[in-house]
């Protein structure tokens, strides 16, 4: 007795024959059909936990049935066989859908990596843990979408592309695609496209064989085989030069890699997810990035608004790091109402990045356990006015020492810095330039203490 099912469409007999030998091997119980409208029987007389189906059908498309599944049997994962090159059709399916796809001639070990892949989607289908409101923070209806947008990534393999401005959380948002889907047991691997030289890039994604080149002292796997059965992510893909972009063209449209120095090709099952700052389909406009790469890789995109966009997320966002700060540095801080009131109307051009490192420093730099407006250096909805008011210093006058004199616009200046900062001893020594224990001394000298 099987323990999982799968339906397989297609009209041609040897495909369906390779197919159901190949499943049938995997300890899967096969049914078939030849065109749409068996399928749309078979479908409604059993449950599967996979459907096969090839691109082209007498009487219509895989992407029909990949869309009437997505709305009747949304629990279903549907792989499409697609024509060698065929990369328009293969997109095409993965937009309406689709769980993933093969090419033809049809690769044994590409297709069980991805049937798989599929079990192991159908094995955690409501028993994995979806939600990640303790991981990715916010109530605002852009989160609450995201979330959902996350939860349905999920599952499937097709490529996202990841697109926002820097410190908005491209990589956590990478990572709950990975972790909340069929390959969250396996690797995943992060690489900053634009930390590798170029000389390196192909090495460093593909690997190398011993005596390849100067310095291959011994063979060496490639990020694509450190992700094997799981997740890479390349982030800031827009810094990859033009020549490695048409390798890795290549390297997910075919499945497959060659380490420098290889005489073949090995298969691999990776899933790529992408993400960078930058305008990509600007940069595509421009000549700077392929545009068979791009449309590869921005099968779906999802776009995670910067912090300005969603102002109403920056109270849980601020508790949330002040806690995890708190704990770091062994003492409780918390965030006063008026603080979190100047930190909602700022704009924070650095995102979620700028407001953990505006805490850390406020939490530090702060007197007390309370952080204030003043401890954070944000003027309301404004960037921080790092300027000392200046003035012209009062003539010295005839019969006044020196000392006394340059006493006198030290002690100004002291209190001009004082009542800029609304007398926040840190905030105005970093004003004057000044430590704040050199701030503490002068002021003492002065007799402002």
């Amino acid at each position: 007795m099987t323990s999982h099912a799968a339906l397989i469409v297609d009209d041609e007999p040897d495909i369906r024959e390779l197919l159901e030998l190949t499943l049938g091997r995997m300890d899967i119980d096969t049914r078939s059909a030849a065109d749409l409208g068996e399928a749309h029987a078979l479908l409604n007389e059993g449950k599967y936990d996979l459907c096969l189906t090839d691109m082209r059908l007498p009487d219509g498309n895989g992407i029909e049935l990949v869309k009437h599944i997505q709305k009747n049997h949304p629990e279903l994962p549907v792989a499409v066989i697609t024509a060698f090159g065929s990369v328009e059709s293969a997109v095409d399916a993965l937009k309406a859908g689709a769980f993933d796809f093969v090419t033809k001639p049809v690769d044994l070990q590409v297709l069980r990596n991805l049937v798989t892949s599929v079990l192991r989607l159908s094995d955690h289908y409501g028993q994995q843990d979806r939600r990640s409101r303790d991981t990715l923070l916010g109530d605002s209806p852009l989160m609450q979408t995201i979330r959902a947008t996350i939860a349905k990534l999920a599952r499937s393999q097709a490529p996202v592309y990841i697109s926002g401005d820097s410190g908005t959380g491209k990589e956590l948002v990478a990572r709950l695609i990975h972790d909340k889907g069929p390959r969250s047991e396996r690797p995943f691997v992060p690489v900053n496209c634009g930390a590798i030289p170029t000389d390196l890039m192909e090495s460093e994604f593909f690997g190398h064989r011993k005596g390849s080149f100067t310095g291959a002292d011994h063979d060496k796997n490639g990020l694509f085989q450190a992700a094997e059965g799981g997740t890479l992510f390349l982030d800031e893909v827009a810094e990859l030069p033009l020549h490695m972009q048409v390798k890795l063209l290549r390297a997910i449209q075919e499945k497959a890699i060659r380490p420098v120095g290889a005489q073949h090709e090995i298969t691999i099952d990776v899933r790529i997810l992408s993400a960078t700052h930058k305008d990509l389909a600007h940069l595509v406009d421009g000549g700077e990035f392929r545009q068979d790469l791009y449309y590869r890789l921005n099968v779906i995109e999802l776009r995670v608004p910067p912090l300005r966009e969603r102002s109403a997320d920056i109270p849980v966002l601020a508790r949330h790091f002040l806690r995890k700060l708190s704990q770091q540095a062994g003492e409780d801080h918390e965030l006063s109402a008026e603080a979190v009131r100047v930190l909602q109307g700022y704009s924070f051009p650095g995102n979620v990045r700028e407001l953990e490192n505006i805490l850390e420093r406020a939490m530090t730099l702060c007197e007390g356990n309370t952080i204030d407006a003043p401890d954070l250096h944000l003027p309301a909805g404004e960037e921080p006015d790092l300027e000392v008011p200046r003035e012209e210093p009062a003539p010295m006058g005839e019969n006044v020492p020196l000392e006394t004199y340059l006493d006198r616009v030290e002690k100004d200046a002291l209190l001009k810095a004082l009542k800029h900062t609304r007398y926040n001893k840190t905030a105005a020594a970093r004003l004057l330039g000044i430590t704040f224990r050199a701030l503490r001394y002068r002021m003492k000298k002065l007799g402002l203490e």
